[in-house]
């Protein structure tokens, strides 16, 4: 299995060629490198087998505010695997590293846009984003409370800047 550990700045190489490999464009790749300019990169994980990076993750800042507070939350993407180590739990185990991670620096909420069957089984759920507005509202936008904190009535959430860029 591939220890999973903080991104180091000799790194970036090695994280863009997983997301060129992993991804059929290079929008997250470009992704990761936006969020890092931008100052928005919070989390940001590596998978790491024999010297070589197979996996990475990243949690960039959002813009959350609910029940008339600003909440402290994250967005969880990308994650990417190289192929061939696909299926292997190492996107899970960077999942799992990351949310534990956030829960230490006592962030309230996490967002994540994906499958709701895979990202289900990290407690991530679509009722608990249904309360905010965003541009990426729907079955797949979900999120995951941290830290006992309890679903808000309403609220907004917005993605990073780099975000708009994605389709």
């Amino acid at each position: 299995m591939a220890d999973v550990r903080a991104e180091r700045a000799d790194d970036r190489a090695g994280i863009r060629s997983v997301h060129l490999a992993a991804f059929p464009t290079p929008a997250e790749a470009d992704l990761v490198e936006q969020l890092r300019r931008d100052g928005d990169a919070v989390i940001s994980l590596v998978a790491v087998e024999a010297d070589r990076i197979v996996g990475h993750v990243l949690f960039s800042r959002m813009r959350v505010d609910a029940d008339a507070r600003q909440l402290s939350a994250l967005a969880l993407a990308p994650v990417a695997v190289i192929p061939g180590r696909q299926g292997c739990g190492i996107g899970s185990a960077l999942v799992e590293a990351g949310i534990v991670e956030a829960g230490s620096k006592e962030f309230d909420m996490i967002f994540v846009l994906g499958e709701p069957g895979y990202y289900g089984r990290f407690g991530f759920d679509a009722e608990a984003a249904a309360p905010f507005a965003s541009p990426y509202a729907g079955p797949y936008l979900q999120a995951r409370a941290m830290n006992a904190f309890s679903a808000p009535r309403s609220g907004r959430a917005e993605h990073s800047a780099a975000f708009e860029g994605l389709e």
